[in-house]
């Protein structure tokens, strides 16, 4: 038993070495207010493994919300998304990036679609102005028959609370307000015509001509890090409504990042249950008012967020 203990205490012991000389325990990283948290223990937990990123973690919603019928669809202008598919009642629809339209599938099964209820096709009728011939209905494997719009099956999130509340947008990367055409409605996720930069990888450099070098993702959109985050523990201040505007970046593998620098590339475990990738041990997220690669409108926002340099330092903030 003391054989056992005492190896389990020595590895434990070499993977936290490992991780804070990953993120700064060797050279005493400040945070933003210029406190020195060198030693200190994380609040989150970072590790170079990649978990789902389904969006629902551990706070989740222990009960899936009510299954309602979706009813009369409508559309709602929104300021920062665009125009948003809402059921009847003004909650706003989402898709899911696992899922496939063609042929319609949905990839969010048990605890995932108690966190993301899927809408029931039932007895829908579509918004005024749109393409009635874009509603379907799918099969889940619990029977259920799950509205479709051009194939993709719409969710409801549990932490929508009120009619126009969109808290779901971009959360792990991968869940979206779906427009009328079944497209992302965020204009920064599928762009103006729905076309993504080929080639890119999943972290990469372009050269800004106000800028300089600074990092995008793979959608060719800009990387940018929050001043009030921590890198040493790490902790990211972006919570709740935050995240609607600034959506975290996802996990990248390290083999899939160009120019970009791989020092403290870990994925950090948010307390919100989110997985978020971090360069050089400070977390990253991209902005919901970019609406094209290459546009930089986060640029400088409350003086408290930047671009990221391919060193992950902060593009043009005061020193």
């Amino acid at each position: 038993m003391n054989t056992w203990r005492n190896a389990s205490l020595a590895v434990t012991a070499v993977t936290l070495l490992a991780l804070t000389t990953a993120c700064g325990q060797d050279k005493g990283t400040e945070s933003p207010n210029g406190q020195n948290v060198g030693n200190a223990s994380p609040a989150g937990q970072a590790a170079d493994s990649f978990g789902s990123d389904s969006g629902y973690g551990s706070g989740a919603a222990a009960e899936p919300a009510s299954a309602e019928e979706a009813g009369q669809l409508a559309v709602r202008d929104s300021e920062e998304l665009g125009k948003v598919v809402t059921d009847s009642e003004g909650f706003t629809l989402y898709r899911f990036d696992k899922d496939t339209a063609s042929p319609p599938r949905s990839n969010c099964e048990g605890d995932c679609a108690k966190a993301w209820p899927p809408v029931p096709a039932g007895n829908v009728t579509a918004a005024a102005g749109t393409d009635a011939a874009l509603i379907g209905k799918v099969t889940r494997a619990d029977g259920v028959q799950q509205l479709t719009l051009a194939g993709r099956p719409m969710y409801r999130y549990a932490k929508d609370a009120a009619p126009g509340d969109a808290e779901g947008q971009g959360v792990g990367g991968t869940w979206f307000a779906s427009a009328p055409n079944g497209k992302k409605a965020a204009v920064n996720a599928d762009g103006p015509s729905g076309a993504q930069p080929a080639g890119l990888a999943g972290l990469s450099v372009r050269k800004d001509p106000e800028l300089g070098d600074i990092v995008v993702d793979k959608r060719g959109m800009t990387v940018y890090r929050f001043k009030k985050d921590v890198a040493w523990p790490m902790k990211s201040a972006c919570t709740g409504a935050c995240l609607s505007k600034w959506p975290v970046v996802a996990p990248v593998e390290k083999n899939d990042v160009k120019g970009v620098t791989t020092k403290g590339f870990v994925t950090f475990d948010r307390p919100d249950g989110l997985k978020q990738q971090a360069v050089d041990c400070w977390p990253v997220y991209t902005f919901s008012g970019d609406v094209k690669p290459g546009d930089t409108n986060g640029q400088g926002v409350g003086g408290t967020w930047y671009a990221v340099s391919p060193q992950a330092k902060l593009v043009g903030a005061a020193k």
